[in-house]
């Protein structure tokens, strides 16, 4: 390939109207994919001692879409906003070649966890003796060691990664097929072992589940019986059936246009264009797995609640009041007390005081208090003289669990 041609290739062929607007969309892509799933590994590390062997697959394809967003796709929002491609075939191959694996890697993932519902629902035993966490992270490390072994055979002479046709990103050389034997046998067990055969293990066994969980509810509603254990594995099924089904929905459009792409040995029957939506597209199955977790999972919101409470009480939701014992010595109590509006964690202090005192008590980890408001004592001076006491009592507050 000549100097000349090789300027050509890696020079955008939108307008440059069109290369903006995919240079847009890319890095809402990017900033939404970043804020999801970032939450969703803060929340999975803040419950990480409460987490079963199955809930790993999640977290690992949300590290998938986080490391992709921001390792890979900056280069081709720069790309797009520069009009051509910037750092020629290097960066070429370093952006395909990240891209297809954590590609790969996602598609697994999502496969591993197609088959693991599968076993839970339909052969429980089997997924009880095979689904503990080593054999979870066994199965998340296998994925990320496939995923990069056969990613990295373009490095080798088998396949190649070049442009795409509209000149913004890079992927394999689907029309390699022509070119020699090697890359032809790569292309079509890319597209057959890696595409196709994720893609049928991730939509029927969905499928079959969705199957089961329906007819055994129906079964249930119609002998008038409720069974809420049977409701959250509804919940849970229909969840990861939504993100199966989205992550097909999104490269499907790719893979047709790509397989397409394999028996053509120009592009002249498709303009450049038609190849930006179905990139567009699939690049967006970063974005909506975090939505449908905080959607349909109820532990997630509860998290995401908490996570929320937290900062905004560390930004200046907490009420500090100090309060004095009536007198003019000043040798009696003094108690700092903290009003914290968020979650907090329980916790029994084991304090009483006099009962001629103002009726303040924590016990059992419930709190009375004047003006039935939760309080925390978070420091209290002593001394040996008696309080001062206090013939102001609550009216019938209402406990108030902390």
């Amino acid at each position: 390939m000549s100097l000349n041609e090789n300027r050509t290739e890696f020079t955008s062929k939108l307008s440059p109207a069109a290369d903006t607007c995919v240079g847009v969309t890319i890095l809402s892509v990017v900033l939404l994919s970043v804020l999801g799933n970032g939450l969703v590994l803060v929340i999975c590390y803040r419950r990480r001692k409460k987490m079963v062997g199955s809930e790993l697959l999640c977290v690992n394809l949300a590290v998938v879409d986080f490391l992709c967003c921001i390792c890979f796709y900056p280069l081709s929002v720069m790309s797009s906003f520069h009009h051509a491609w910037l750092g020629g075939n290097v960066t070429c191959v370093y952006y395909g070649f990240g891209c297809f694996i954590f590609g790969l890697c996602s598609m697994f993932t999502i496969t591993a966890i197609s088959i693991t519902r599968y076993l839970k629902t339909c052969y429980s035993l089997l997924y009880t003796v095979h689904s503990d966490g080593a054999n979870i992270r066994i199965a998340c490390c296998a994925t990320w060691v496939v995923a990069t072994v056969w990613s990295s055979l373009p490095l080798f002479g088998w396949g190649e990664y070049v442009p795409e046709p509209y000149g913004l990103s890079c992927t394999i050389a689907w029309r390699g097929y022509h070119t020699s034997a090697k890359d032809a046998f790569y292309v079509i067990c890319t597209f057959a072992f890696f595409t196709l055969v994720p893609m049928l293990l991730i939509v029927v066994p969905q499928c079959q589940i969705l199957y089961q969980v329906s007819s055994f509810s129906y079964s249930l509603s119609t002998r008038g019986i409720r069974n809420n254990l049977r409701q959250t594995e509804k919940r849970l099924s229909v969840m990861f059936f939504c993100i199966s089904l989205g992550f097909v929905i999104a490269w499907a459009p790719y893979a047709v246009v790509s397989f397409l792409f394999i028996f053509h040995k120009e592009h002249r029957y498709m303009t450049p264009g038609g190849f930006v939506f179905p990139a567009l597209f699939a690049k967006s199955s970063h974005v909506y797995n975090p939505l449908i977790y905080f959607y349909f999972n109820k532990t997630f919101q509860r998290e995401l609640r908490c996570l929320l409470l937290s900062i905004y009480s560390k930004l200046g939701g907490n009420q500090v009041g100090v309060h004095i014992g009536a007198g003019h010595q000043a040798p009696f109590p003094i108690h700092i007390q903290l009003q914290e509006r968020g979650c907090v964690q329980k916790r029994n202090f084991g304090l009483s005081q006099d009962r001629t005192h103002s009726k303040t008590k924590i016990k059992d980890k419930v709190v009375y208090a004047s003006g039935c408001r939760p309080v925390y004592v978070c420091w209290g001076s002593t001394s040996k003289d008696p309080p001062i006491t206090s013939n102001n009592k609550p009216a019938n507050c209402p406990p108030v669990s902390i």
